[in-house]
């Protein structure tokens, strides 16, 4: 049974910054192209803010920017329809997360998808709810 990733900032920039050194970077990539994701729509934003600012501190190069840019624009993700705002702010408040992260929670949550993230707190909010993590 395939079941779709909730695609978190925190993976997606892994991917660009090799540095960031996550060992199961390259695995949920691979799973993302049989499975595909949907995200947020702030995580369309999130990334892209993540790219340029890796440019400015030089960690990345113009060119490794568009390059991955490309990548992204290749990737099978999808932007998911606006979330239950009320239940977005009670899993911010439950789990002390920010909108934006609980945002990624409240999606696979309802849809019932894996979660794909590095943020330690947001690993933590998705095992309480019982939320798959990849």
């Amino acid at each position: 049974m395939i079941v779709p990733l909730v695609l978190d900032a925190s993976v997606t920039v892994s991917w660009h910054l090799r540095d960031e050194g996550h060992a199961g970077s390259n695995k949920i990539l691979d799973r993302l192209y049989v499975e595909g994701a949907f995200v947020p729509t702030h995580w369309w934003f999130e990334v892209r803010n993540a790219l340029i600012r890796s440019e400015q501190y030089g960690r990345a190069s113009r060119r490794q920017t568009d390059d991955f840019l490309h990548l992204l624009r290749g990737l099978p993700v999808s932007l998911a329809l606006l979330p239950d705002e009320l239940a977005v702010i009670e899993l911010a408040r439950r789990h002390r997360l920010s909108f934006y992260d609980a945002a990624y929670l409240e999606l696979a949550k309802r849809e019932g998808y894996t979660l794909a993230t590095f943020d330690g707190d947001l690993v933590a909010a998705a095992k309480t709810e019982r939320v798959p993590l990849a």
